[in-house]
């Protein structure tokens, strides 16, 4: 797979815990849900991710509002962002 997307996000705390996530635009999330087909466990899709200098892989999982992200402390902290921060999101999708 090669299909990628670039846009802003805010990143937002998981209620009660430390996570921090963001969401993918709703023309993301339906474009992700199109392509995709069958998914893996909690209907999670993998993932490569770029913020800033990081990159990583991890997998986005669908939500009401549409697929999040887990954004990882290290990542966090190497490029100086937090919760209500705005980011610049590279998303594309990767075979497992």
């Amino acid at each position: 797979m090669s299909e990628s997307w670039s846009f802003e996000a805010e990143l937002w705390p998981h209620e009660g815990g430390s996570w921090v996530f963001l969401t993918a635009p709703p023309d993301v999330d339906d474009e992700i849900r199109m392509i995709c087909g069958p998914r893996r466990g909690f209907g999670s899709v993998r993932v490569e991710v770029t913020i800033g200098g990081s990159t990583w892989r991890t997998s986005v999982f669908p939500a009401t509002e549409g697929f999040v992200l887990p954004v990882k402390k290290a990542v966090r902290t190497v490029e100086q962002v937090d919760v209500g921060d705005v980011v610049q999101v590279t998303l594309r999708l990767v075979d497992d």
